[in-house]
């Protein structure tokens, strides 16, 4: 069968499955719909989690930076896997403790506030949205180049499709909806890895087949490929241009906003004791390694087949997958000088007389881990496969978002702050307008375009890292820490980050450069300054005004005991 052919079998296969988890887990109540009932076992909510975490940003565009950037697209793996050990040792059980549904639960709980619980509110709606315009892209990509498509097309097609299944399951729906969208992205992107690492290495496990010696050759794959830039006027494949304090904070950042991350968090809330969340923390994190450890072989596979096929290619005798992707948009292709041949250079490119060579090709990096299976020519159906991966990430991470946006507005605004007498039928109503609602905006962001699916997930880490960490670790941690404090330390926090993201991305693009930056930090890594800011503002202003209700001391001494899941929220009300 064509490529076509095969995507839409396996597509519609895995969307088929997915649809029937919703409707066979549909919610009936509002707990089902928050938190799946609180009745998921530790298993299958650690290979949900690990689906809910690795979005597009982890299946489409991490090793399409890396492959791309190098050495320097590393700091992407660092911090979003050191993030999530950050986040099972010190929030995971203690959150799961307290017993509330959200974060803005906890928040507004915790800091005896509503004005905590709307600040919270807001940082997760504007946390989450900026997050899953990431994700609708990612879906757009995939629809534009299996379905031939234009990227804005797809992108509604899986709003339709996320749509359906979010708001009818809810949390209950979209937890064993994620189990089943594991079990196919990792399938699909282990798949080709194998494939490709024999093909080049002639090992079978892409983690060790990336160190290998390369058959063609005979000389060390990086080495190869660090020749291969040498010659083509990249910088060394394994070497990096960003500067040691921008590394440091982007991964700072993606750290910590991992940990802040609320849609991450709630996970916690779906099992049944403190103990399950601690285990299904360490099942979340083998299904998690999984992928990141592969990650680096796809990226170096796919820029060794990349430059192999295209660099100093006549264009009349590209094969089709190059057509094909000409034809969304994200590739192009401009003979400058008219000879008909693909000069894909770097900045420091030469002729043998010294004449700079221009660059003629234009690669979007998010394609990489898609057409890297057609670059190989292996078999259509892993292609059609590869595409069934990728949108499950997509919308894996796309629902638990939504969600997130949904209980935001009907249960920690509605409920708990606007209209506490409404009905369990009425919130639910409610909650699931919201998702829909969210699916809308959702879907005009992805359109939007803010950048490459790594570089806005980016942005919505820095901004929960600015905005949530904090609160967070100092409720489970500082008795002192009080609800002035809390609240202006957040404000703080996410203004000043989102900000200086705004300044440099959408006020003055021109400026964003490394000369430009403050101290040499780029937007994707200011959320670190913005948490750093979030704990200065909350510390001093706490020790200029009251302290916290004895009450809430109480609750905090009960956080950390690990036993008796909720007592500590029921003392905060």
């Amino acid at each position: 069968m064509s490529v076509t052919a095969w995507t839409f079998v396996l597509v519609g296969l895995s969307f088929a499955l997915y649809i029937g988890v919703a409707i066979w887990s549909r919610a009936s109540s509002t707990s089902e719909f928050y938190v799946a009932g609180t009745g998921v076992s530790p298993v299958a909510n650690g290979m949900a989690t690990a689906a809910d975490w690795m979005s597009a940003a982890s299946f489409i565009s991490m090793a399409g930076i890396i492959s791309f950037s190098g050495y320097d697209g590393s700091v992407y793996l660092m911090g979003w896997t050191g993030g999530y050990v950050l986040l099972a040792l010190l929030l995971a059980p203690y959150l799961r403790k307290f017993g509330a549904f959200t974060v803005p639960d906890f928040v507004g709980d915790r800091y005896y506030s509503q004005t905590a619980r709307i600040v919270a509110v807001v940082c997760a709606i504007f946390v989450s949205f900026t997050y899953v315009s990431g994700q609708m892209r990612g879906v757009g990509i995939v629809f534009s180049r299996f379905l031939q498509v234009e990227i804005n097309t797809g992108i509604i097609i899986g709003m339709g499709i996320v749509f359906f299944y979010a708001v009818l399951g809810g949390m209950k729906g979209i937890t064993y909806t994620q189990v089943a969208q594991y079990c196919v992205l990792i399938f699909a992107y282990l798949v080709p890895a194998i494939f490709l690492s024999i093909l080049i290495t002639g090992n079978a496990i892409p983690q060790l087949g990336f160190g290998a010696v390369d058959q063609e050759t005979g000389t060390f794959l990086l080495d190869r490929l660090n020749g291969l830039h040498s010659e083509l006027g990249f910088t060394a494949y394994t070497s990096g241009v960003k500067a040691p304090i921008d590394i440091f904070f982007i991964t700072a950042a993606l750290m910590v906003g991992t940990a802040g991350l609320p849609h991450v968090i709630i996970r916690f809330y779906t099992v049944p004791r403190v103990k399950d969340a601690r285990i299904s923390v360490g099942w979340a994190l083998v299904f998690i390694s999984l992928l990141y450890t592969a990650a680096p072989a796809v990226a170096v596979f796919a820029r060794a087949n990349l430059l192999n096929t295209v660099s100093e290619q006549p264009y009349a005798e590209m094969p089709e997958w190059f057509s094909t992707w000409e034809n969304t948009g994200l590739i192009t292709f401009d003979d400058r000088n008219g000879d008909g041949i693909i000069q894909y250079v770097g900045p420091e490119a030469q002729t043998a007389a010294g004449v700079p060579i221009e660059n003629e090709l234009t690669i979007d990096r998010d394609i990489m881990v898609l057409a890297n299976p057609e670059i190989a020519n292996l078999p259509n159906w892993v292609i059609g496969l590869v595409a069934a991966g990728g949108l499950a990430a997509a919308l894996s991470t796309a629902a638990g978002l939504l969600l997130v946006i949904s209980a935001a507005v009907s249960h920690d605004l509605l409920k708990r702050a606007f209209k506490p007498d409404i009905t369990e039928r009425g919130e639910l109503i409610a909650a699931r307008v919201a998702a829909g609602f969210a699916v809308v905006v959702a879907g005009a962001l992805g359109i939007r375009n803010f950048g490459f699916v790594a570089e806005v997930v980016a942005f919505a880490f820095g901004l929960a890292a600015a905005s949530f960490f904090p609160a967070i670790i100092m409720g489970i941690f500082s008795k002192r820490m009080n609800r002035e404090g809390a609240i202006l330390g957040m404000i703080s926090g996410i203004t000043f980050t989102a900000g200086y993201i705004v300044y440099f991305k959408f006020i003055n693009p021109g400026a964003n450069t490394l000369e430009n930056w403050w101290f040499g930090i780029s937007p994707e890594g200011i959320g670190t300054v913005g948490m750093l800011l979030n704990f200065a503002v909350a510390i001093t202003v706490a020790r200029f005004t009251p302290p916290p209700p004895a009450k809430i001391g109480h609750m905090v001494d009960l956080i950390r005991v690990p036993r008796g899941a909720g007592e500590a929220r029921e003392i905060s009300g």
